[in-house]
């Protein structure tokens, strides 16, 4: 008999896309275990999970919520951070393909929040032996995608058959969720103004669909989510934004089109009064601060999977 060797877990974390379907619902049932055991502290099962361990942050995008919620996860594991200046993550110094071979002697995983996805892939691939995490990209958003459907189980349980609407700009944010919703059977629609859709090769009619008009996005949706208008590194375009995503306010009319009971999503920071009013945000609906805090458990559970 033939005995399977067991599936190889992933070195890297740079999308959704690294993870297995199995891979990805094991990180979510961890992450729901990890909530629960948060009150024992130090006897948590998993508080000395990486004793021994280093890991490096380097963000070269401002964070309140990823460097936070990243470095209390690694403490909480038994394992010590280091924080790099931001500077090492531009390549001038010296090449990012010596920055990752040399942490690789340190460190057992770098958490890095940078601008282009190559930057975290040209890491990654330098160094056989360093778990390489991203922590946002202009590209995508993995670990936010992780606590929103963290999130969305915790209120649904089963979400198959559940649809999601994103609106807004087809950002990073909106390509990592349309890698993740349909792991866990959530159909995604996906409402933007022409020249700011979800790219061509997310769209697969079944489980990502796009649309121009948000309303008809969010009929029947059982969740509402938005972002901001403009992302980092594109403040030159605030203005000119915000007068073409005007009519994709989530207000209190956008939730009403979703037909009642919808959960309302952000990933923070929220720009109140532009893509989202503070009535909506503030509503019962309003699930942002659970996304906020489950970033933690799903880092932790992320960490532990990857590193043990």
């Amino acid at each position: 008999m033939t005995i399977e060797p067991p599936p190889a877990k992933p070195k890297d974390f740079l999308s959704i896309l690294d993870l297995s379907e199995r891979d990805f619902l094991r990180l979510l049932d961890l992450a729901a275990e990890m909530k629960k055991h948060r009150r024992m502290g130090r006897q948590a099962p998993t508080a000395n999970a990486l004793s021994g361990k280093h890991v490096a942050l380097l963000f070269e995008k401002p964070s309140l919520r990823t460097s936070s919620t990243f470095e209390i996860a690694v403490r909480e594991l038994g394992a010590d951070c280091i924080h790099l200046a931001p500077q090492f993550a531009d390549g001038t110094r010296e090449p990012l393909k010596d920055v990752a071979r040399n942490l690789e002697r340190w460190v057992a995983a770098l958490v890095i929040r940078t601008f282009g996805q190559e930057k975290a892939a040209a890491l990654a691939a330098a160094a056989p032996c360093l778990h390489v995490i991203n922590a946002l990209t202009d590209e995508e958003h993995p670990c936010q995608a992780l606590a929103d459907m963290l999130t969305l189980r915790e209120r649904w349980g089963n979400c198959r058959g559940r649809t999601l609407a994103y609106v807004g700009d087809g950002n990073n944010v909106a390509t990592s969720l349309a890698h993740a919703a349909p792991m866990l059977g959530i159909t995604l629609h996906v409402a933007s103004p022409a020249g700011y859709e979800l790219p061509d090769a997310l769209v697969d009619g079944a489980r990502v669909r796009r649309f121009t008009d948000p309303r008809a996005a969010v009929a029947d949706a059982d969740a509402i989510y938005t972002d901001v208008w403009t992302s980092m590194g594109e403040e030159a375009e605030a203005a000119e934004r915000r007068q073409i995503f005007e009519p994709y306010q989530v207000n209190d009319a956008l939730m009403a089109a979703a037909g009642g009971g919808a959960l309302f999503m952000h990933c923070l920071p929220a720009h109140r009064g532009e893509e989202v009013t503070d009535e909506v945000i503030e509503s019962p609906a309003s699930v942002v601060f659970d996304q906020a805090e489950n970033r933690l458990h799903t880092q932790k559970a992320l960490l532990t999977l990857l590193l043990t």
